[in-house]
């Protein structure tokens, strides 16, 4: 039976065990989708990245929940670009990545730190339904309608869509328990993959906020943190002028705490919208690849 390297990284972390956890598989010319699904699912990562070989950029790459594909995940990329640095593939500097959204650079800088480069940001504020979206979540209402008149809620995306809600404290968004049926209904009515929600009241106070991210309609009920959704939440900052036009040149997200799993995503504003942060290498090891012409690849 065919075998493939598959390699858990931790990203946005500094340490193992922390941040986001993402499947790694950095040869996976030749797997077919129903392969890919099936890998997915035994890895268990909230997302597992495969890499291809590219005419159009300098590699492909392609992402599966334990359920699904998504068109594009950012921290799998910064944990398998974080990887590949570690292993002495790829070198600082600017490569290009194929996404299923289109051609994407990512930098690697020489401390090891990844850099994905979004795709043209897009922001749309939507009615401010407070009772849904705070029944959804599990917060008091109040909490976002009180920010509501200076932060709306909207739709933001820089590659993928998410519905950003902002809260008023960090108290009543670590306190959320969300009904991740409504939730996933909201997702279905705003074409998101999730819901981020977050504050400016943070743990840290080098940190610019803190969020939590729910996308149980990709598989993921919480995710710890959130490279495409740090992304769009980046774009929506700039669109709400949230910094009066002085935006400071990183930004720091912090997320995962309340899962144990803290971490830091860093987003730049400039020349675009950037995410970036640092991966560590939690797990190697094989797995055994079924055929796909046998009837146990279909179900895992």
């Amino acid at each position: 039976m065919e075998t493939r390297r598959v390699h858990l990284v931790d990203a946005f972390a500094e340490e193992p065990l922390s941040g986001n956890v993402a499947g790694v598989v950095p040869d996976a010319d030749g797997l077919g989708d129903e392969q890919l699904q099936a890998i997915a699912a035994e890895l268990g990562a909230s997302e597992t990245a495969f890499l291809f070989p590219s005419e159009a950029a300098d590699r492909r790459i392609r992402y599966f929940t334990p359920e699904t594909e998504v068109d594009l995940c950012g921290h799998a990329t910064i944990a398998s670009h974080g990887l590949l640095a570690g292993n002495g593939t790829l070198d600082p500097g600017v490569s290009t990545l194929e996404t299923n959204v289109g051609v994407l650079e990512i930098e690697l800088e020489e401390d090891g730190t990844v850099w994905m480069t979004g795709e043209e940001p897009s922001v749309r504020q939507v009615d401010p339904d407070y009772d849904r979206f705070a029944e959804a979540l599990g917060i008091d209402p109040a909490a976002l309608s009180d920010i509501g008149a200076d932060l709306p809620i909207a739709v933001a995306s820089t590659g993928l869509a998410f519905l950003v809600v902002p809260v008023a404290f960090l108290e009543s968004l670590g306190d959320a328990s969300p009904d991740f049926e409504a939730v996933e209904e909201l997702s279905a009515t705003y074409d998101v993959a999730g819901v981020y929600a977050f504050t400016f009241d943070t743990l840290s106070a080098e940190s610019t906020l803190h969020a939590r991210m729910f996308a149980p309609a990709v598989g993921v009920p919480e995710d710890p943190v959130t490279g495409t959704a740090s992304g769009a939440c980046g774009a929506y900052l700039d669109y709400v002028g949230a910094f009066d036009g002085d935006a400071p040149a990183e930004l720091r997200f912090e997320q995962g705490h309340f899962l144990d799993r803290a971490g830091i995503a860093r987003v730049r504003l400039e020349d675009g919208i950037h995410v970036g942060g640092t991966a560590v290498e939690s797990l190697e090891g094989s797995i055994a690849i079924p055929d796909p012409d046998q009837d146990d690849i279909i179900e895992i």
